[in-house]
């Protein structure tokens, strides 16, 4: 089944949505946890190059599963054309647990991971693991799908950047419930040393404060995120992933 998504109708609204105000609550100071992987091998991106072997993602920790069914939304929103920024694709593995290191920017050009880091769910989506998962305003649970990085503004998180749910059903009211990257002051490894998981957000997918400003700067403006997690709920209701 193929998703009807009018592309001349989505952009302007996503500039209509950039002057748009949101706020979130506050959050304490944290050191960073990162990690930059670098990759031997440069190709570009396509739909027929197995990207995962030759860029040996395995080896940096992010599954295949997770993987496949990013680039297959990144293509479809690549030949929509919404996707300002291909550079870049940001994949959330919400499968692993917390106090995991499960968001990976990988760079489409070179298969370079430009960064690994730990990545906070929602606060009733679960507490060590996230399995439950919400399009609902006030659920303060985790979206799952595909997502378009928007622009940045600067609130009670600091600087933090909008993003627009593609999915019907799935995650397209998470602009209207600010669902936005910022940086917290609970994702960082005292927290899970002191507690065994991350603290969690309203439904943000929340990051060290320390990296914040440069991830963003990285995959602002139109680039494509995946927030996966292997429920068939979503799987089977994706006109993405079963357009």
């Amino acid at each position: 089944m193929r998703l009807m998504f009018n592309a001349a109708a989505f952009l302007p609204a996503l500039l209509l949505m950039a002057n748009a105000s949101s706020s979130h609550h506050a959050e304490m100071k944290v050191m960073p946890a990162v990690t930059t992987v670098s990759n031997p091998v440069s190709v570009l991106p396509s739909k027929t190059v197995d990207y995962y072997a030759a860029w040996h993602l395995n080896a940096a920790g992010l599954s295949q599963d997770a993987f496949d069914e990013a680039m297959k939304g990144y293509h479809y929103l690549q030949d929509k054309k919404l996707l300002n920024n291909t550079h870049v694709i940001t994949i959330i593995d919400y499968s692993k647990a917390s106090s995991q290191k499960r968001l990976f920017v990988v760079d489409m050009n070179s298969g370079d991971i430009l960064f690994n880091t730990l990545v906070a769910h929602g606060r009733n989506s679960g507490l060590e693991y996230a399995s439950s998962f919400s399009n609902s305003e006030s659920s303060h649970k985790t979206s799952l799908g595909f997502f378009i990085t928007m622009n940045t503004y600067t609130g009670n998180h600091g600087l933090s950047l909008r993003l627009q749910g593609c999915e019907k059903g799935i995650n397209d009211r998470a602009y209207k419930r600010s669902i936005v990257l910022h940086g917290a002051g609970y994702v960082n490894e005292k927290f899970v040393q002191r507690n065994g998981y991350l603290g969690r957000s309203f439904g943000c997918p929340a990051i060290p404060e320390g990296v914040t400003k440069s991830m963003i700067d990285v995959i602002k403006n139109g680039s494509c995120m995946f927030l996966y997690h292997p429920t068939k709920k979503y799987s089977t209701i994706s006109k993405i992933l079963n357009s």
